[in-house]
């Protein structure tokens, strides 16, 4: 049985003892029988603040979609966006408190947002000495597999940043004590620790239940097809977004299906098939355009690879279809998507596949021993 960081809140109350609390969440921050962390913050702290990674604190916002301050309905808090003009908790908001809470779970790779706005705020924690409270939960991916390629510094940005890899295999709470030691930000941390947590646990094996992270990643299974194929995020091929099953089927219009599953079935990938399908995505790429592509299918989750599936299907439709392309940057003279989702610029400057996996290997062995020493969980 797995007790949340959120569910020991009696323990720690101490913490919030007359002071002003703000808290970043959305709606994974609840208790394994639904109530909300906002709830239970408002009911026994003096919660003052509010404050929105992407998605909101409701979830009711589409990827990438920036938006501004508002008001939650449900309890009259005023609600700061970290996802619109700023991503940092401002100087202004940041007075507003005394001390800052988090509890949002997250999904263990590295393209995800919350990340980052849990960084920011560490960052501005430190700067005006607001001590910080995370509640830890779970990675759902688990944290013994660690795989992917450590970002390049020339490739940060709000996707990647921190030395990660892809696959970094942490808990929320492990990342908050990695980054504010890796980064020097040296805030007041405190890390509310699950009790019954083991690495070697995906989120099946915790017994939680999944309360889906974004509009995207619906079910416990997403994250492992997310960690496969969020690079075609910068490519012209859909990741099957506007699908019923984003990230797990990819594709675009004339791709030629039955010549790239002849060369995946030469690659040999582990814990993984293959299916052709054809779909019609209803918004984002391709939206309302007939596609053909494949779905995937993990059949082992332990010796599934998702960086290394990703990178050898992105190779092969790159060597297969003629139309393929990479995304321009989103802004002139910065890098493309594909840059900062893969973490260098060799994907698209044509290296060979067996010699980025070679990067891969070392990398992952490099971060495997680096994150040691944050761990919570043995």
């Amino acid at each position: 049985m797995i007790t949340l960081g959120i569910e020991r809140l009696a323990e720690y109350r101490h913490l919030f003892a007359g002071k002003r609390v703000g808290l970043i969440t959305n709606p994974t921050g609840v208790t394994s029988d639904f109530t909300a962390t906002i709830d239970l913050l408002h009911n026994q702290t003096d919660l003052v603040a509010l404050f929105a990674p992407e998605h909101g604190v409701r979830g009711d916002i589409q990827a990438g979609v920036r938006f501004t301050d508002y008001i939650d309905d449900a309890t009259g808090i005023p609600v700061y966006s970290l996802y619109g003009d700023t991503k940092e908790p401002t100087a202004a908001m940041m007075a507003k408190i005394d001390i800052m809470a988090f509890d949002i779970q997250d999904v263990g790779l590295r393209f995800y947002t919350y990340l980052y706005t849990l960084a920011n705020a560490l960052k501005a924690c430190a700067e005006h000495h607001v001590p910080m409270v995370v509640f830890d939960r779970p990675n759902p991916l688990g944290g013994d597999v660690v795989e992917g390629i450590i970002i390049d510094a020339d490739c940060t940005s709000f996707v990647g940043n921190y030395g990660l890899v892809q696959r970094y295999a942490l808990t929320i709470g492990e990342f908050a004590r990695y980054v504010n030691d890796t980064a020097g930000f040296h805030a007041e941390l405190h890390v509310v620790p699950m009790t019954g947590y083991r690495r070697a646990m995906d989120y099946a094996a915790t017994g939680l239940p999944w309360v889906l992270p974004s509009p995207n990643i619906p079910t416990m299974e997403s994250p492992l097809y997310y960690a496969a194929t969020c690079l075609f995020e910068g490519t012209n091929v859909s990741e099957g977004r506007g699908t019923t099953k984003p990230f797990q089927i990819i594709g675009c219009p004339d791709l030629d299906v039955d010549t790239l599953l002849r060369i995946l079935k030469q690659d040999n990938l582990p814990g993984v098939m293959f299916r052709k399908l054809h779909f019609t995505p209803t918004f984002s790429k391709y939206a309302g355009t007939l596609c053909s592509g494949v779905e995937l299918y993990v059949t082992d989750p332990q010796a599934f690879r998702p960086v290394r599936t990703g990178l050898t299907l992105l190779k092969r439709i790159e060597q297969t279809h003629p139309a393929f392309a990479f995304l321009p940057p989103y802004k002139a003279g910065h890098h493309p998507m594909i840059d900062l989702l893969t973490g260098n610029e060799n994907v698209r400057k044509g290296v060979d596949l067996a010699t980025i996996i070679r990067a891969l290997n070392d990398d992952t062995a490099r971060f495997a021993e680096r994150k040691r020493r944050y761990h919570l969980y043995e």
